[in-house]
C-alpha cells in the first residue's frame, strides 16, 4: 500500500512537470497539495515520507483527529467549506484556508486569528460554474469580498480557489480554468492594499494537468495519489 502511494506521488509530480513544460512554465511554479480526506493514516504518512509536505483536508473535525498522528514537517490547509462555528478550531489547525466564501466567515476567521496572535493566509473560493450545490462567491462578488478580506487583521488574502463542474473529460474544465485565471489576474492587477495576490488554486485528480496548462499555482490531488477513498 505504501509503495503504491510513493509511486503514485512520483507519477503525479511527473505529470505536473510535463504539463508545465508544455506551456513554457517551470514545474517549481506549481504547489502540489495532497488531499487526504477520508484516507487512512498509513497512506497519508507514506506520502509524507515520500516528500509530500502540503496536505489538505475538507473537514475540520476529521483534520483534528488526523493531524496529531502524522509525523513530519507538514503544512496543513483547509480546502472544504468552513462553518462559522468551526472557525476557532480551523485557525488552530491550519496554515491556510482556501475556502473563504463570505464576509461573515472572513470576519470570524480574522477575529479568531487576532485572538490567537496568528496570521492566516487565505484564498477566496469562487463558484466559477454558478452551481447551486457548490460553495463559493459569485464572480461578481469577488472584488468586494477581496477588499473586505484585505482590510481585516490576522489574515492575508493570497488569491482564489475554484472547483469547476465535474466532467470525466478534463478538457471540459478548460474554459472554467481560463475564466478563473482571468479573474485571478484581474484581482492581482487591482493591487488591493493589504492583499498579496499570488495563488490560483484549481485542478484535482482528473483535470490537474489542464489546470497547470491554464495557470494554476496550486493543484489539489487526492485519488491520483492515495487511490480511491475508503
Amino acid at each position: 500500500m505504501t509503495e503504491s502511494v510513493k509511486n503514485n506521488l512520483q507519477s503525479v509530480r511527473n505529470r505536473i512537470a510535463a504539463a508545465a513544460r508544455r506551456v513554457g512554465r517551470s514545474p517549481d511554479e506549481v504547489t502540489l497539495v495532497g488531499i487526504s480526506k477520508v484516507q487512512p493514516i498509513e497512506k497519508v504518512q507514506a506520502a509524507v515520507d515520500a516528500g509530500l509536505m502540503q496536505l489538505g483536508e475538507n473537514r475540520v473535525q476529521e483534520a483534528a483527529g488526523k493531524i496529531p498522528h502524522i509525523a513530519g514537517d507538514v503544512h496543513w490547509r483547509l480546502v472544504g467549506h468552513l462553518q462559522r462555528n468551526k472557525a476557532k478550531k480551523a485557525v488552530e489547525l491550519f496554515e491556510m484556508i482556501e475556502s473563504i466564501d463570505s464576509e461573515r466567515i472572513a470576519q470570524e476567521v480574522s477575529r479568531r486569528c487576532v485572538n490567537l496572535g496568528k496570521n492566516m493566509d487565505i484564498l477566496i473560493e469562487v463558484n466559477v460554474g454558478a452551481e447551486d450545490a457548490k460553495a463559493g462567491v459569485a464572480p461578481s462578488q469577488l472584488t468586494g469580498l477581496a477588499r473586505l478580506c484585505a482590510s481585516l487583521q490576522g489574515i492575508t488574502l493570497k488569491g482564489i480557489m475554484v472547483i469547476p463542474p465535474f466532467d470525466p473529460d478534463p478538457e471540459k474544465s478548460r474554459p472554467y480554468f481560463r475564466e478563473a485565471r482571468r479573474m485571478f489576474e484581474e484581482l492581482r492587477d487591482a493591487k488591493i492594499d493589504g492583499a498579496d495576490i499570488c495563488h490560483l488554486s484549481m485542478g484535482m485528480s482528473n483535470d490537474f494537468e489542464v489546470a497547470v496548462e491554464e495557470g494554476a499555482t496550486i493543484v489539489r490531488v487526492g485519488t491520483a495519489i492515495f487511490g480511491p477513498r475508503v
